[in-house]
């Protein structure tokens, strides 16, 4: 099958190698050229433009930092949608608000192509085997469109309801990986104080403190006040301003453990 993959993240690039590994033909798009030559000099076909990935695919995949990208990516003038696409499957895997999925879905469809959203549980280990969790949302003929392919990425794809659903779940079982995250730490201080020290364990702060911004956000827009989370989004921040934005989320627990007053 002729694949697509448009955003070369550490994800991204491991969905692609993944898509080469079990047979199909891959066209890549990102940013940044050093992050396409990997890919090339493994097989895959670089495109100038996201507009030519599409032309090129018969499927496409994005997974792309937040809605901003999402839109310069699918509606900038050498976008996803500029060309024809009718027929054309679109799976964005972006963990975005369920609004972001909600707004791209309608002007996907609008261009005669199928629209599915997948946010996916797992970090690059488990993307290049096959491992990763898979959060559909989409018309269930949309879905089973999409399945075969996604089973090829993910151990489990779970078909949560319509687009939105997928956004919404993915937030909501990342929100207390990452609470947890900074429980951790503040346990690891106290342990330290007999001797126990704590070693790191792919998934950076950084990204972790978007997530966190984008649960908060999701939460208060449906009324909760989002207590728990907005502690740890402050815990995420500091550990970036204080130069630990690149390092692993799991690596929250050993920041906060040494982490003075």
């Amino acid at each position: 099958m002729q694949i697509g993959v448009a955003g070369l993240g550490a994800m991204g690039g491991a969905i692609a190698a993944r898509l080469m590994e079990v047979g199909h033909q891959v066209t890549v798009w990102n940013r940044t050229a050093a992050k396409v030559k990997l890919l090339t000099d493994a097989g895959a076909k670089a495109a100038a433009n996201p507009a030519a990935v599409a032309a090129a695919s018969e499927a496409v995949i994005t997974i792309l930092t937040d809605g901003k990208a999402i839109a310069d990516v699918y509606s900038g003038p050498n976008g996803l949608l500029s060309g024809d696409v009718k027929g054309k499957l679109f799976i964005d895997m972006s963990t975005v608000p369920p609004k972001v999925e909600l707004d791209l879905a309608p002007k996907v469809r609008g261009k005669g192509a199928i629209f599915v959203e997948c946010p996916v549980g797992g970090s690059t280990t488990p993307a290049r085997k096959g491992q990763l969790l898979g959060l559909m949302g989409a018309e269930k003929a949309d879905a089973d469109r999409a399945r075969p392919l996604l089973e090829q990425l993910c151990r489990k794809v779970e078909h949560c309801g319509p687009v939105g659903t997928g956004a919404a779940m993915k937030l909501a079982i990342n929100l207390p990986l990452m609470v947890a995250w900074q429980a951790y730490g503040e346990a690891f201080a106290i342990a330290r104080s007999v001797g126990w020290d704590p070693g790191p364990t792919t998934f950076s702060i950084d990204n972790a403190v978007k997530d966190l911004r984008t649960m908060v956000a999701t939460g208060e827009s449906l009324g909760a006040d989002m207590i728990a989370t907005k502690a740890a989004l402050s815990g995420f921040e500091d550990a970036t301003k204080k130069g630990f934005g690149g390092g692993d989320g799991a690596q929250m627990s050993v920041f906060w453990s040494g982490r003075k007053k």
